[in-house]
């Protein structure tokens, strides 16, 4: 790859490589300050590059590879660059790692407990972890949890934010800074919240896990409990590496589900769904 970077992202090191300059380029300017991977040595690749070498300089078309890869993952457009930088990083962590149980959930904490919510795209769980990080929590991640398989604590993935859409003004509108955004991905209109330095800076420290959310967003406020069995079979499902990982998995989410509550809630709109969230805390 003629451009490269490294950084490290909680336990995970990655080195990203491009065959263009621009994809690093905007990935180096989004992840400043945040440290190089253990003794220089980073645990997955992302190489971007062209399907054809032609694809190179005639309108240039980014291809997704690395350690580990999709045969069928559809090429994106220079101009989405860092799109793809940020899908190859999620896709090596989703094919590769197996040093904790994987849930697709975002995470916060406060008072040395984490939050968890899982839900499908669009679910408002991305919107809510932000949100709630600009009001005082500490940001773990959007993307993955990364459940240690010894003892259930949440270890922190802290990558910028990915916001779609009508998230990214309403982060804006509670005083957060979205930037760069990329118009007309596959996914509509990307924006990207960088975590606050206290983040990263205590991206090394794991917290217990207290409470388990699956949100709706766009629905009547509600708030319904959630059989441990229910909550397994959804976290199952919302796991990369949990059939990979057999017994430890099966072991390490069962604690999960059996010693954390969970509960699914709907919310018309974000300030209603941080309402509820607070309160559901306090609760807790």
């Amino acid at each position: 790859m003629r451009q490269a970077h490294a950084l490290r992202v909680g336990a995970v090191g990655f080195r990203i490589g491009s065959a263009w300059r621009a994809p690093v380029a905007a990935v180096r300017t989004l992840y400043e300050g945040y440290p190089t991977p253990a003794d220089d040595i980073p645990d997955l690749t992302v190489r971007l590059y062209p399907e054809r070498p032609w694809r190179r300089w005639l309108r240039p078309s980014v291809a997704i590879g690395g350690d580990y890869w999709l045969p069928d993952a559809a090429p994106l457009p220079l101009a989405q660059g860092l799109l793809a930088a940020e899908m190859g990083m999620n896709l090596q962590v989703a094919l590769g790692w197996r040093r904790h149980l994987l849930l697709h959930c975002s995470a916060v904490e406060r008072d040395g407990r984490v939050l968890l919510m899982s839900g499908a795209s669009g679910s408002g769980k991305s919107t809510l972890a932000t949100l709630l990080a600009l009001s005082g929590w500490r940001f773990l991640g959007d993307e993955f949890a990364f459940v240690a398989l010894s003892d259930g604590a949440i270890h922190p993935f802290p990558r910028a934010a990915s916001l779609k859409n009508e998230a990214v003004a309403a982060v804006r509108a509670a005083g957060g800074v979205v930037g760069p955004v990329l118009e007309e991905t596959p996914k509509g209109t990307i924006g990207y919240w960088r975590p606050p330095a206290d983040a990263i800076a205590r991206m090394a420290e794991p917290a217990p896990p207290r409470l388990l959310l699956f949100p709706r967003f766009g629905e009547a406020a509600r708030v319904e409990a959630m059989a441990p069995s229910e909550a397994f079979v959804r976290l199952t499902q919302a796991s990369t590496n949990y059939v990979a990982l057999g017994e430890a998995g099966f072991s390490a989410l069962s604690r999960l589900v059996q010693s954390v509550p969970a509960l699914s809630i709907g919310y018309p709109d974000s300030g209603a769904g941080l309402a509820l969230v607070e309160r559901l805390w306090g609760e807790a």
